[in-house]
């Protein structure tokens, strides 16, 4: 993971960015997450305008086991 500050949405988060991420001209083409107490927030790095996504850590765990075992 990469680790890139956040912006004006959520400046208390610190976003990470897969080094799996497209590193041709389009590298904003990513989804970035941030953790948080009890959440996990997940945003489109092409559009910062828009409110990051908020998931329960338990949520979250269950989403990362599912997509692992893909």
């Amino acid at each position: 993971m990469i680790s890139k500050n956040s912006g004006a949405d959520a400046p208390r988060l610190e976003w990470f960015k897969s080094s799996y991420s497209d590193s041709s001209s389009n590298s904003n083409e990513c989804v970035e997450v941030a953790a948080a107490p009890g959440s996990v927030h997940v945003r489109d790095s092409k559009d910062l305008s828009v409110s990051p996504l908020a998931f329960g850590e338990s949520a979250w765990a269950g989403f990362v086991s599912y997509t692992a075992g893909s």
